[in-house]
């Protein structure tokens, strides 16, 4: 049972009419409003709220179209429903009554049972309309809220990754300036005559100077690529040039190595646009994860599909591969993504997402059944 009777308004010229009509909705539970022209009838909606009105359209001075005309053009009565009281029931009329606004209409004499049934109807879609905007309202509002939500969330996002690229620059230059004091030393003492311990430690400290050195770079790198500094100089070079130098460098810095690197590029001359720098860096980050702690028997392949506008480089290792865990969170800094493919600084595989991004390419990894790692990266040719 409603909590409050809806109201009906009636409007007419004829009091018979008026009376029949109260007489049939006074089986059921309204609340009834009486008017005998169309000023009255505008003049009664201004001072009262109506769920249905009932509309007769053949009345001195203001008809019934014109009534409605002027209800539906008010904002607070707009959406009132009406149904049309007509003892036309030609086309012309009922067309002209949908056009300016009418829901229905009944034709005089009234038949109780239709009148009743035609007015349960429009207060039912009545009824129904309002909940379903009330529904839309605090769908608006929740949707608001969790907005707000989840700008404050990435707002709180974006501090903190400004925080991590900041913190990671500062230890950059932190870390560059002493250590350049301890390279140059140890080159000054290399030139001394020390003996073999002392070689040994001199050895161990340059390894960890080289250590610290590429940390320093990646994470100044890094900073660089996610504000956005870096402006990358793209220009057309052969990818196996690419892998040749990066394998060149990684030999370079890893005279100890034995990670056997074999090179299969289908087509020597293909072409990518890249920043040849990033991309090296790229490369390089990806040999050198494979390398770490990889055994005695160490092997990488690098080989190549090529697509009409696109290239696919894949390096499959033998190494130990990723962890759950660590496939979860290979591209996170800090993270123990690119550690032996268990540990390491956690920069590396960061540092090589982010050059992709920079060229629009993507990194995919994953462990092989048979063993050991696969870095698949797609690049625009």
């Amino acid at each position: 049972m409603k909590d409050l009777l809806e109201k009906i308004l009636i409007v007419d010229d004829v009091s018979k009419n008026i009376q029949i009509l109260g007489n049939i909705l006074s089986q059921k539970q309204f609340q009834i409003a009486y008017a005998q022209n169309g000023q009255q009838a505008l003049d009664i909606c201004k001072i009262q709220t109506f769920d249905l009105i009932l509309l007769d359209i053949m009345m001195p001075g203001m008809d019934g179209y014109e009534v409605c005309k002027r209800l539906k053009k008010n904002s607070s009565t707009s959406e009132i429903p009406i149904i049309f009281l007509t003892a036309k029931a030609d086309m012309d009329s009922i067309i002209k009554g949908f056009e300016v606004g009418g829901q229905d209409y009944i034709t005089k004499p009234f038949n109780a049972a239709e009148l009743l049934a035609r007015v349960n109807n429009h207060l039912l879609i009545k009824r129904q309309r309002e909940r379903l905007k009330l529904m839309n309202n605090n769908l608006e509002d929740l949707v608001k809220e969790r907005t707000s939500e989840l700008e404050k969330a990435n707002h709180q996002l974006s501090v903190l990754d400004q925080a991590k690229s900041n913190f990671l620059s500062l230890i950059s230059h932190e870390i560059r300036t002493p250590l350049n004091g301890v390279i140059g030393l140890t080159e000054l003492l290399d030139q001394t005559n020390i003996d073999d311990d002392q070689k040994e430690y001199l050895t161990y400290l340059k390894d960890v100077s080289s250590r610290l050195v590429k940390f320093s770079d990646t994470a100044l790198l890094i900073t660089t690529l996610k504000i956005n500094k870096y402006l990358p100089e793209i220009l057309p070079v052969s990818v196996n040039q690419l892998i040749i130098d990066s394998i060149d460098i990684f030999k370079d810095n890893n005279g100890k190595s034995t990670l056997q690197i074999t090179n299969n590029m289908p087509d020597k001359t293909l072409l990518i646009k890249v920043d040849s720098d990033l991309m090296r860096t790229c490369f390089l980050a990806i040999i050198d994860n494979s390398a770490k702690f990889a055994g005695d028997n160490a092997k990488l392949e690098v080989s190549a599909i090529t697509e009409a506008d696109s290239i696919t480089l894949t390096f499959c290792d033998n190494g130990q591969g990723f962890s759950k865990s660590a496939l979860n969170n290979l591209f996170e800094l800090f993270s123990s993504g690119d550690i032996l493919h268990s540990e390491g600084t956690g920069l590396g595989l960061a540092a090589a997402k982010l050059i992709l991004d920079a060229h629009e390419g993507s990194i995919n990894i994953k462990n092989i059944e048979t063993g050991g790692a696969q870095v698949m990266i797609k690049i625009k040719t």
